[in-house]
């Protein structure tokens, strides 16, 4: 992707004779190209198509060099072409069923598009956020690598997102949602929401095993019967013990149950908001 096109440089403008938007809607897009164009055609045809006829020409070799980075950071470092687990989540070289692989898979691509990709995003053109997040030289620009990782500096751009409100001086006075949240900012907030259960609520959650009960109820029984417990417990039938291992094993199922049905929620939520994600 080409960040700067003689089409859009102050010469162009010169060429062309009239001076380009640097932003408008639609309908200021289609009565500028027409007046251009009116004004003066070829000039018009020479600075938006010539001088890109003219820079591809001369940035070939340059502009193949990118292309074959990109492809080495899509195919090596992102991945683009597949989503991945972290090993804290699933252990490279051990089996996973594909349903198991879904939520620790797309979550911890969330969680890389807030870290690295939205942490680019946020210190790209701007000097300050990169000192003030310590970005290193192969963080932006041509020798960028997607290997500089922030959640600092993702979650900032986050912040700055989830308050963009639509403005006057971008959709006129008459715009009826004038002042409100633009869908870009709820995007921004319910990426955000993701992004915290994921990296926090998440990853604290209590051990379903030692919050009911179960791995206390299953110790006791060893302790008492010792390592053949389970056959032992199901000849025996120990009433005390068989009601406390009940009682945690129904726990258990509760709480597995309400994981379950969190995760299945959170999960189509992130489907929902996918086409947030992006930069």
């Amino acid at each position: 992707m080409r960040r700067h096109h003689w089409s859009c440089s102050p010469f162009a403008d010169w060429v062309r004779g009239t001076k380009k938007l640097s932003a408008g809607t639609s309908e200021e897009w289609d009565d500028w190209t027409t007046l251009a164009q009116m004004r003066h055609n070829f000039r018009y045809w020479l600075a938006e198509e010539g001088l890109d006829y003219l820079q591809k020409f001369v940035m070939f070799i340059p502009d193949n060099l990118y292309a074959i980075k990109y492809y080495i950071n899509n195919r090596w470092v992102t991945r683009s072409h597949s989503l991945t687990a972290h090993p804290r989540d699933i252990k490279p070289g051990t089996w996973h069923d594909v349903g198991n692989r879904f939520l620790p898979c797309l979550f911890n691509e969330l969680q890389d598009f807030v870290e690295v990709e939205l942490a680019w995003w946020h210190i790209a053109w701007d000097e300050e956020a990169r000192k003030q997040f310590e970005s290193p030289w192969y963080a932006t620009g041509w020798f960028r690598w997607r290997t500089w990782r922030s959640p600092e500096a993702g979650l900032a751009n986050l912040e700055w997102q989830r308050q963009l409100r639509w403005k006057e001086e971008e959709v006129g006075a008459d715009f009826k949602g004038l002042g409100e949240l633009t869908p870009q900012a709820v995007k921004a907030q319910e990426i955000l929401d993701l992004y915290t259960w994921w990296t926090t609520t998440y990853r604290n959650r209590p051990d379903p095993y030692d919050a009911s009960g179960w791995t206390a109820a299953c110790e006791a029984l060893r302790e008492e019967h010792g390592p053949g417990i389970m056959s032992m417990f199901r000849e025996n039938g120990d009433p005390k013990l068989k009601k406390a291992s009940d009682k945690a094993h129904k726990l258990l199922q509760k709480i597995e149950a309400a994981y379950e049905k969190e995760d299945e929620t959170m999960m189509i939520r992130l489907i929902r908001v996918r086409h947030g994600l992006w930069t």
